[in-house]
């Protein structure tokens, strides 16, 4: 039984170091479209500015909510092995 709840804790590992990874690679990716020194910045523009920032910042939320989680199980994969 203890072995089973080890290897699952090792998947639980991997998977959320998996979720982590995508979902900042997922956060790096989104682009803004750049504006020339002449061109005037309208509503439209700020807009597109807020809605991308806002975008990444809520898939950095849950790339650092992961992350915290395979710490978490990290932490008691070491603490069953050595118990």
């Amino acid at each position: 039984m203890m072995r089973f709840v080890v290897l699952a804790i090792d998947f639980g590992i991997v998977a959320a170091a998996l979720a982590s990874s995508w979902l900042w690679w997922k956060a790096s990716t989104q682009r803004i479209r750049r504006i020339s020194r002449t061109e005037e910045l309208d509503a439209a523009d700020i807009n597109r500015i807020v809605t991308a920032l806002n975008r990444a910042q809520m898939l950095n939320a849950r790339a650092a909510l992961a992350t915290a989680v395979a710490a978490f199980l990290a932490g008691m994969r070491i603490a069953i092995g050595f118990g």
